[in-house]
């Protein structure tokens, strides 16, 4: 899956605008950051990828990049 598929499902989960989200995005910029993004979040990562996402990691992300990258 490439970056911008990637980026694409993280919109889509958010529910921002398509074309809203780059890599450089700060997390904390985005109004629809917050705990219920985090929970979407795992359940995405875990569908998607097989991968199992832990709440300390997520408070470690800063931009959608660290996101991107754990996913692979």
């Amino acid at each position: 899956m490439t970056n911008k598929e990637k980026l694409s499902l993280l919109e889509e989960m958010l529910d921002v605008e398509e074309g809203t989200l780059s890599e450089d995005t700060e997390l904390l910029n985005l109004d629809n950051w917050d705990s219920m993004a985090a929970i979407s979040l795992i359940a995405l990562v875990d569908e998607k990828f097989g991968k199992q996402l832990t709440g300390a990691e997520i408070r470690n992300f800063k931009k959608v990049r660290d996101i991107l990258d754990f996913m692979g």
